[in-house]
């Protein structure tokens, strides 16, 4: 198998992605590039491929609105034509700015937050009664772990020994209205989650090494969280930690100037 280079495959996910949400006028583009890097890593990892197999793993986007970054790797893989990226959110077109299950490799919908976890606890349940092998990957982002449905979750695939579930947790230090710190900060992350039975990592979330073996740090019995510390808008300077790039859509000048900087 080829050896994959994450760094410019992430470099090849930002530059598209870029295009596609300033070609559409929308907006997330700090959002999206907060989790580039995990998401390089787990589609080059994950039993994902054109077909959509019974026994391949899931990839739940529970932060939907990083949804042109999974319809990048979604291309990538062959399970919607590359050519549909060019459709973003123009006109009628069916990929919109929240990932939804219309979309095929699309497990479940996902933007309202607090509903991917309880959807990705559900799928690893049943892989681990049916006796399949295949895992369950869930992204979620720092406003979920305000919600109640992730520490029910949490409590239940701990009880169910849940060690086909692996959560990562984008955790850029934003919400929608502004830091954790003004919003509601949940830290001490790491020891919330042990707290709850899980087996849990801490990593840079833009050190593609880290990433990688983070994802395989399994325990028998106990689910995986990777706590991913990232930073909102990473790769482009003047996206990055400015929560005005949650909402604001980039504009042919800000293209070219955040373009010229990935190029760099």
């Amino acid at each position: 198998m080829k050896k994959i280079n994450y760094k410019e495959k992430a470099r090849e996910a930002r530059l598209k992605v870029l295009e596609m949400i300033h070609l559409a006028g929308t907006s997330h583009i700090g959002s999206n590039f907060s989790c580039m890097d995990i998401m390089t890593v787990i589609f080059s990892k994950i039993n994902l491929d054109k077909h959509l197999k019974e026994n391949r793993d899931r990839f739940v986007l529970s932060k939907g609105w990083v949804a042109a970054s999974l319809y990048f790797f979604l291309s990538e893989k062959g399970v919607i034509p590359k050519k549909d990226l060019e459709e973003y959110c123009i006109g009628d077109s069916k990929y919109i700015g929240l990932a939804e299950p219309e979309i095929r490799g699309v497990e479940v919908a996902g933007g309202a937050m607090g509903h991917g976890l309880p959807n990705a606890v559900g799928m690893a349940l049943a892989a681990k009664r049916g006796g399949e092998k295949w895992k369950t990957y869930v992204l979620l982002s720092d406003g979920e772990l305000d919600c109640g449905t992730t520490w029910e979750c949490a409590a239940i695939a701990a009880h169910n020994k849940l060690d086909n579930l692996i959560v990562i947790v984008d955790s850029n230090g934003f919400q929608a209205m502004g830091t954790k710190e003004e919003v509601l900060n949940m830290e001490p992350l790491p020891d919330k989650w042990k707290a709850f039975n899980w087996n849990v990592v801490e990593i840079d979330g833009h050190d593609l090494k880290q990433i990688e073996k983070a994802l395989v740090n399994k325990k028998k019995g106990k689910p995986l969280v990777v706590i991913a510390r990232t930073i909102k808008g990473k790769g482009v300077s003047f996206f990055e930690r400015k929560l005005e790039w949650h909402y604001k859509n980039v504009d042919k000048e800000n293209y070219e100037k955040a373009r010229a900087e990935l190029l760099k």
